[in-house]
């Protein structure tokens, strides 16, 4: 089987997850099957993948003819991870945000870095990036690409979006790459100026931070107890998501108002030990640039005689 693209953070994966004989896990975000082949490799355990990326069916024949009843595979999206997987499970991983795969198929549209048609759903299916872009109000395209991208000249983008598409629609990554550049001017050895935005339209597109949300929830409610939850991030927007999950699960103080009553440490936590971020090594960011962003936090399902 070919592995053309490189898991992030896999040993350290493996490391959190710890697969055992006989187990049962979930490969939240399929992909190439990277992470799932490296399970399936590590113990004579079960992998249920899930991934709502049509593209990815052909890899999951491949392996599922290289590992029979091992592997199963789910398609849908992992928010809905417990309606898809019918069974407690002991161990789940996320990989979260767009896939290295995604990104160097040009057609679906991802990256600003080559030439296609503006799309960006995970799904191939739903609104796309074209008819955000195009239908969106000023005020709502300056709100995604603040809220969801960090860019502090979202307004002047949205700005000059919605004047450029009057004259006629923004149909293409490069179209729109270059009004974004006529705000905020390429550099060399600088970060490419349209990152921001592209990042934030594929996260309204797919709804990235709302999936986060209910598959880290609704991830906890099938895994067994002594279970681990694995998730690896890629902007601190996601980082957010799941370090303040994971501090409520476990009881842990968030600081939300100083008017608000302190909840006692481990008063009904479902989970227990969250990591702290675990970061990639310098050699695999020198490997694989995709890695440089990677931040891995995991947790484990409280025992029921702790609870």
């Amino acid at each position: 089987m070919s592995q053309k693209h490189i898991p992030v953070m896999l040993n350290e994966v493996l490391q959190s997850l710890a697969p055992a004989d006989g187990k049962v896990y979930v490969d939240a975000t399929f992909g190439n099957g990277g992470y799932t082949k490296a399970i399936l490799d590590s113990a004579n355990c079960k992998v249920i993948a899930i991934d709502r990326d049509p593209n990815v069916k052909e890899r999951a024949k491949e392996i599922k003819a290289a590992y029979g009843e091992r592997f199963e595979f789910c398609a849908g999206c992992f928010g809905d991870i417990n309606s898809l997987v019918k069974q407690p499970v002991d161990g789940i991983v996320f990989d979260i945000g767009v896939s290295s795969m995604q990104l160097d198929q040009a057609e679906r549209g991802f990256s600003y870095a080559k030439e296609a048609n503006l799309d960006m759903r995970m799904s191939c299916d739903g609104v796309s990036a074209y008819d955000l872009i195009n239908t969106a109000s000023e005020k709502e395209l300056a709100d995604i690409i603040y809220q969801y991208g960090e860019e502090r000249k979202s307004r002047q983008i949205a700005s000059k979006i919605v004047n450029e598409r009057k004259a006629a629609p923004i149909k293409t990554t490069k179209q729109l790459a270059e009004i974004i550049y006529q705000v905020i001017h390429k550099k060399p050895g600088q970060p490419d100026p349209a990152t921001r935005t592209f990042q934030a339209l594929r996260i309204a597109v797919n709804d990235e931070l709302g999936e986060l949300e209910r598959g880290l929830c609704n991830g906890l409610s099938i895994l067994k107890s002594g279970g681990k939850m694995v998730v690896v991030t890629f902007h601190s927007l996601e980082d957010r998501i799941v370090k303040k999950f994971f501090s409520e699960k476990s009881g842990k103080k968030v600081h939300v108002s100083r008017y608000a009553p302190e909840i006692p440490e481990n008063q009904n936590c479902e989970l227990t030990n969250p990591s702290k971020a675990i970061l990639p090594t310098e050699e695999e960011i020198a490997a694989n640039s995709r890695a440089h962003s990677a931040k891995l936090r995991y947790a484990t399902k409280t025992s029921e005689t702790n609870r």
